[in-house]
């Protein structure tokens, strides 16, 4: 069916969007046919704008949730109505009917979309989430996951969902490849996780949990000294260690994934995949120096995965598997 322009330009606005914040996830989206990618800019960003409405720490946490509100109620009128209802903020219009379409050409469920929000908004919450103990240490609230089975359950809302959002615009041929896609996110999120002890810590919230902590005789108390001195201890170290290990088992599920997917998207699957695998096998390479600096891939590393993705998406789409 022929687009309106509107609608095109509408993909445009979030194509924009990712170009400019999507950094890693961007580099896989280019590997992609034209309908598909523009279909992951779309879900890009709408998921961007909760995270920037979610973590604006120039608003106070109440302001943050009456913003929320305001836009989730804004969506769910807009995919409730009859005709699209114009909204007063521009990008926020393009993303919604974007984001519209993509359900009907994908069909991408509500429910999907709806917990993609309630993993933003979980740090959002007046009560701690379940599985999450909110504590005051020197003057500051800071909330710590208190188990690894609490903390992938976040990590199931904030990232395995995404794997499953994806591979429904990827196209996949087995129900198992939701499996494989749930395993691949969780380790992109404990890949992210590692990356921004430092971060995290600085805005209140420990994604190491205390059982891990215990584990290792270590207490939050001791990752936010840690992250506030930049000085790693060998504890601690260790403790990284065990999470990058866990990470690394669940990257194991790419090659029962990949398969399972159109041909067309493979290789956009392929790129995305082992450019967050080289972010966790750079912090494994630092020794784990995630307090003294943000690593990162370089912009080469990532080219040149993306230069092979897009010879592989060439061949793909010219017949070859």
């Amino acid at each position: 069916m022929q687009r309106t322009a509107e609608l095109e330009a509408a993909y445009a606005e979030c194509c924009a969007i990712a170009k400019r914040e999507a950094k890693n996830f961007y580099y896989g989206f280019l590997a992609l046919p034209k309908h598909k990618r523009e279909a992951m800019c779309a879900v890009y960003a709408f998921m961007r704008r909760a995270d920037d409405i979610s973590d604006d720490e120039s608003f106070t946490l109440e302001q943050r949730r009456v913003q929320m509100a305001a836009w989730l109620g804004a969506w769910n009128a807009f995919r409730c109505a009859d005709e699209p209802i114009l909204q007063d903020n521009r990008q926020d219009h393009a993303v919604f009917l974007a984001v519209a379409d993509v359900q009907k050409s994908f069909g991408v469920s509500d429910t999907l979309l709806e917990q993609l929000v309630a993993g933003t908004t979980m740090d959002l919450k007046a009560d701690a989430p379940e599985g999450v103990r909110r504590t005051v240490i020197d003057g500051r609230t800071v909330d710590v996951y208190e188990s690894i089975e609490a903390l992938e359950g976040y990590c199931y809302l904030v990232a395995s969902v995404v794997g499953l959002t994806t591979i429904r615009i990827f196209g996949y041929r087995d129900a198992v490849a939701e499996d494989y896609a749930e395993k691949i996110g969780l380790a992109f999120q404990l890949t992210n996780i590692l990356r921004d002890v430092k971060e995290d810590a600085e805005r209140g919230r420990i994604y190491l949990p205390e059982d891990l902590l215990a584990k290792h005789d270590l207490t939050a108390e001791d990752v936010l000294r840690a992250a506030a001195t930049g000085s790693m201890t060998e504890p601690l170290r260790a403790l990284l260690a065990e999470v990058a290990a866990r990470a690394e088992a669940y990257y194991a599920a790419t090659a029962k994934l990949i398969p399972l997917l159109d041909a067309d998207s493979r290789p956009a699957m392929r790129v995305l995949i082992t450019i967050y695998h080289l972010l966790l096998k750079e912090i494994v390479a630092r020794n784990y120096g995630v307090l003294q600096e943000r690593i990162s891939v370089s912009t080469g590393r990532k080219l040149r995965v993306l230069a092979g993705g897009m010879v592989r998406s060439l061949l793909a789409r010219g017949g070859t598997a």
